[in-house]
């Protein structure tokens, strides 16, 4: 069976359009290079495609549209990023560390931007 129609028999329809991305996707290459893409596990992505992922589906989502989806934000600091970078530089700002006056930087200008939100606990 395709991760692409996995996918469907577990999200049902409407398909979610970055999540059909995400199996369509793997089923060009294959899940474990899809997950290197993202930077995260095969599990991840195999839990994301059978609609089991107790994570938060919302940065899955955003990571899915920064590599996969070319979905863009506008950074104070760094200009025009895919919101995948962006989350990947939050994540880093979440702790500081001096290891290059750019990393000081994004420290500086995400622990401050607006898309810099805490993730809500339920």
């Amino acid at each position: 069976m395709s991760a692409l129609a996995a996918a469907r028999e577990k999200w049902g329809e409407p398909l979610p359009d970055w999540v059909e991305t995400l199996a369509l996707a793997c089923d060009r290459s294959s899940q474990a290079k899809v997950a290197k893409s993202l930077d995260r596990s095969s599990a991840l992505v195999s839990q994301v495609l059978s609609r089991k992922y107790t994570g938060s589906m919302d940065r899955v989502e955003e990571l899915v549209r920064g590599v996969f989806l070319d979905s863009k934000v506008a950074c104070p600091s760094l200009g025009e990023i895919p919101v995948s970078d962006c989350q990947n530089w939050r994540d880093k700002a979440a702790k500081f560390v001096m290891a290059s006056p750019l990393r000081l930087r994004m420290y500086r200008a995400c622990n401050v931007c607006p898309r810099n939100r805490p993730e809500v606990t339920e």
